[in-house]
């Protein structure tokens, strides 16, 4: 039997915690990076998959192909973080200013891979802007549009929408990364993180990284989108509502009811 009792998966949670927030910046850098670009590929993958079939869930079955390849390459994805490391803070394995020191290279590295990997892939599909055809142009564009536009245009039952999304979305996406600590063989370990990144993307929920791609590539794929829409009508709140989601829901439940207590 290779699998892993929940009270030893959050022990090794904790400890995953701490070792992140302890990363050198070059460390968190390169793996936020490399997380960024992945999530970009798994997601053109996706809507690739969406459109060339005609069945939304069919995309959203590839999707988890990124993530997975994110868990068990050990990279750093800021909105696992957001569960991690509260949870080695509350077990005092480490302190809030090496979490907040982890959550900003973290992001800031994703964002640099999403926007570097958009950047290649608008010259792949557009041939360096000389064509504007492919149907993953077009549903590139029609999500970053519902994902800003469509907000702006509720105001703030808007930001209320993409905050609240943005919480279910890192509930789903911090699963993912408990669910690749519950089984010691690497089938085992993908199979049960699918679950979840499946889940979230088939609910067409916010998850900021992957909008770190899908917005920035549609504004240079001449989206009527301005970066203000981007950082205000998106990435703020579902930057908040990740943070909120993922710590809450899976960080401090999971660590309140599996938390081994001293002996």
């Amino acid at each position: 039997m290779d699998s892993i009792k929940p009270t030893q998966i959050v022990s090794d949670l904790v400890q995953m915690g701490a070792y992140k927030s302890a990363l050198s910046v070059k460390n968190i850098l390169i793996r936020g990076f490399l997380s960024g670009a992945l999530l970009g590929f798994s997601t053109v993958l996706a809507f690739i998959t969406a459109n060339q079939t005609g069945i939304a869930m069919l995309g959203a079955l590839t999707f988890p192909v990124g993530f997975v390849m994110i868990i068990l390459l050990g990279l750093e994805l800021v909105t696992g973080n957001f569960a991690t490391v509260p949870m080695a803070v509350m077990n005092r394995q480490t302190t809030l200013k090496n979490l907040f020191y982890n959550w900003t290279l973290a992001f800031v590295g994703n964002l640099l891979g999403s926007v570097f990997f958009g950047a290649m892939y608008y010259i792949c599909i557009t041939k360096c802007g000389h064509s504007y055809d492919a149907p993953v142009v077009k549903k590139i564009i029609s999500v970053a549009t519902e994902k800003t536009i469509v907000y702006k245009e509720l105001g703030v039952t808007g930001t209320i929408v993409c905050f609240t999304k943005a919480m279910l979305c890192n509930w789903m996406v911090t699963l993912g990364v408990v669910m690749g600590l519950v089984s010691s063989s690497t089938i085992g370990k993908i199979a049960a993180i699918w679950l979840p990144i499946f889940t979230f993307f088939a609910l067409s929920l916010e998850h900021c990284v992957v909008n770190m791609f899908v917005i920035p590539t549609a504004i240079m794929l001449d989206a009527p989108i301005s970066v203000s829409d981007w950082w205000l009508w998106n990435q703020i709140p579902a930057t908040i509502g990740n943070i909120f989601g993922g710590f809450f829901f899976t960080g401090l439940l999971l660590y309140l009811t599996h938390n081994k207590k001293p002996a």
